[in-house]
């Protein structure tokens, strides 16, 4: 398979729509209609990413055909900071190491925030520590994160839509699930939510969220919220 001309391989594409949808179902299990209508956004997503990224450059072909940008029908072309801006091969490179940084960090503050829950179903104490000590919704702030990382890696117009829809969508989720939250905890749950931001660390706190990505022992169990996002 030529890196340059991996278009129209839709094997390849059905199989990273299904690695990616069990990432998400895995970790983000929806539990209403509501949230079933939210990861339903991130499915769309996904499929949208992966169906030009190996399928049909749809992006590419818009561009081209209809806005007259001279881009080569080639898979690298997908890399579309890189090619719009002339940066070239190194640039590419770039360009995909920085969005797959941002795409595995956003996995593991996921998957980390779903272990987080996952005790606290069986615990039903409040998240106030950890990851929870720096955004009140971890796994929300995953995906926007690892969406993020996509459209610096391989944006297409799709994706480029979608993402603000799904932060909009995640966002009045979080605000039912913390009304749900105030109604469970009370003062405690409304003075944690003055002192923690909802989604995006505060400036300096960056290091913190990734240093609480690192699996906690047994030990040291955080304090969690069954319902905390």
């Amino acid at each position: 398979m030529n890196p340059a001309t991996t278009t129209g391989f839709w094997q390849l594409t059905v199989i990273m729509v299904v690695i990616a949808s069990w990432l998400l179902y895995r970790y983000v299990a929806p539990s209403g209609w509501r949230e079933w209508s939210r990861a339903g956004l991130v499915q769309a997503f996904i499929i949208a990413l992966y169906a030009e990224m190996y399928g049909f450059p749809l992006t590419i072909y818009l561009l081209s055909g209809f806005l007259g940008f001279d881009i080569p029908w080639l898979h690298q072309s997908g890399h579309l900071w890189a090619t719009l801006l002339g940066w070239g091969a190194l640039g590419a490179m770039i360009e995909m190491v920085v969005g797959y940084a941002f795409v595995f960090f956003g996995i593991s503050v996921l998957i980390e925030g779903w272990r987080e829950v996952y005790q606290a179903s069986r615990e039903g104490r409040m998240a106030s520590e950890r990851l929870y000590g720096v955004v009140r919704h971890p796994q929300y702030t995953g995906i926007f994160l690892a969406i993020f990382g996509q459209l610096i890696h391989w944006p297409t117009i799709p994706t480029l839509v979608l993402f603000p829809a799904i932060i909009w969508a995640y966002h009045r989720l979080a605000k039912r699930e913390e009304a749900q939250m105030v109604n469970r905890f009370g003062e405690v749950y409304l003075d944690y939510r003055r002192h923690v931001p909802m989604f995006f660390p505060r400036r300096g706190e960056w290091r913190r969220l990734l240093d609480a990505t690192r699996p906690q022992t047994v030990g040291d169990e955080t304090i969690l919220s069954k319902n905390s996002g």
